[in-house]
């Protein structure tokens, strides 16, 4: 008997105090074994055992509303039959699971079904690059074909953006200065402000604030002493979501594509997050009916396996043989899997049914910030939801830089500390919740697409008895 079967074996048979002995054990282990990068086992000290939907029951019995939901790879939660069943297909029917970037039934398949979700202006003349399983190696090859189809190698990126763990993609995320031996990287990449109402880094917020921040980028593009040279592109996030669930206002990102456009730049979209339905539109970019000259796809598409693609308009196919490559970039199950999960998403309009929902969440949290002050900021698109969590009393305290109280026109400072708790009192009363923004202070809600109404009614109860706990207890821990 292999050793994962006689785990499972034990799991099954363990009961009350032998379960919660096997799951410290677990734990302890994972902690001597495993790297001091790992985070999520950190915040979320569970080992899970079993999940369905929403679902996921540990090995102490324990059963959590799952809303971090693989980081929003998960667009139809746990063990969906119709993703269930595509794997198994593949499996029974003897074909390979590992063909390099070989033509197989599977990936025709997964392309056609793919290609017909995309907006029509990219559709009509797409090309499909498979590259490295992760959603950072698609952001790597995004830029490597922008700076290889151009022959420039300056990228726009923007504050607060979240692309990828590897070098290129890193450089290109707002927290770049943060790494080991940053000031050694290549100066490749520029830093624009991103819109962020509840955050103005100009003080004003909405529309004017969205406005001031096209006129910055296209003060930097057509300045020649701005320092910046012609870039090979721009990548943008329609929603920030490590970032702090962002949304870009849908009128900022036309004025971007018409300013990229204008001057040859190719706009690069990152919908590895908010891509299939997250916000409420197939693919985020629609909210502003632009379309890009590539996406960079990952997470949902590959239907809770490990797949990466990007998708650009075919004038930019200059690639060699060979040029860029990956040894899993034909993983046929997670093609099945995503072929099955984009058709499920699509034919039950599991978008539209993000976007109403979400609105209804959005409605009901916002309720939180008029009976807790510590809770700053409401927001999101579709099931993409953040809570901002932010100081009760500014009184005794320093102001963070260009931020004052919520009396004084601005923003109180972010409280890391309170989110950080809110997310242990969720966990207490068996909701998972992930946290992001640029302090970690969004406790961020990322459900699967096929949450029910009373789920989401559960949801919302436990995030909010959290909250009113962690406020409670907050005098005591500052």
């Amino acid at each position: 008997m292999r050793a994962t079967t006689r785990a499972t074996t034990r799991l099954r048979t363990a009961g009350g105090e032998g379960a919660v002995a096997l799951t410290e054990g677990i734990l302890r282990r994972q902690a001597a074994r495993e790297s001091a990068a790992r985070t999520y086992a950190r915040a979320l000290p569970i080992v899970p055992v079993r999940a369905r939907g929403l679902t996921i029951e540990g090995a102490d019995g324990r059963r959590y509303l799952d809303c971090l939901s693989g980081a929003g790879t998960l667009a139809l939660g746990h063990n969906h039959p119709v993703v269930l069943e595509a794997i198994r297909a593949v499996l029974d029917s003897g074909a390979p699971l590992h063909a390099l970037d070989l033509a197989t039934p599977v990936k025709d398949a997964f392309v056609t079904e793919l290609l017909g979700t995309l907006p029509p202006g990219l559709a009509d003349r797409a090309r499909v690059q498979f590259c490295g399983p992760a959603g950072t190696d698609a952001v790597e090859a995004a830029l490597k074909l922008v700076r290889t189809a151009t022959g420039r190698t300056g990228v726009l990126a923007f504050t607060g953006a979240y692309h990828g763990m590897t070098r290129g993609a890193q450089e290109a995320s707002g927290h770049a200065r943060d790494l080991p031996g940053h000031q050694a990287c290549d100066a490749r990449v520029t830093h624009l402000p991103y819109p962020y109402d509840y955050r103005c880094p100009f003080g004003v917020g909405g529309e004017a604030g969205a406005e001031l921040a096209a006129r910055w980028t296209e003060s930097i593009l057509d300045d020649p002493k701005s320092g910046v040279p012609h870039p090979a592109g721009l990548i943008v996030e329609p929603v920030q979501g490590e970032g702090g669930v962002i949304p870009a206002p849908d009128s900022w990102l036309r004025r971007v594509r018409e300013l990229t456009s204008a001057r040859s730049i190719p706009l690069i979209a990152d919908e590895i997050q908010t891509g299939v339905g997250r916000t409420g539109a197939f693919w985020a970019v629609e909210h502003s009916g632009i379309t890009p000259d590539v996406m960079v796809l990952s997470k949902a598409i590959g239907g809770s396996l490990p797949l990466a693609v990007v998708v650009y308009r075919d004038d930019l196919d200059v690639w060699q043989p060979g040029a860029h490559a990956g040894t899993f970039r034909g993983n046929q199950l997670a093609m099945a899997a995503g072929t099955a999960t984009l058709a499920f998403v699509r034919r039950h309009d599991l978008a539209a049914r993000a976007a109403t929902l979400g609105s209804r969440m959005l409605t009901q949290l916002r309720q939180l910030s008029d009976d807790f002050p510590c809770v700053g900021d409401v927001r999101g698109r579709g099931l993409m939801i953040g809570v901002e969590m932010v100081e009760a009393e500014a009184e005794g305290k320093e102001e963070a830089e260009g931020e004052g109280d919520r009396d004084g026109g601005g923003p109180r400072p972010a409280s890391p500390r309170l989110a950080a708790a809110v997310q242990r009192e969720c966990l207490r009363r068996g909701l998972i919740v992930e946290l992001g923004g640029r302090h970690s202070a969004v406790v961020r809600l990322l459900p699967p697409l096929t949450i029910t109404d009373e789920q989401a009614t559960a949801v919302l109860d436990r995030l909010a008895d959290a909250v009113a706990a962690a406020a409670r207890t907050a005098p005591a821990d500052s």
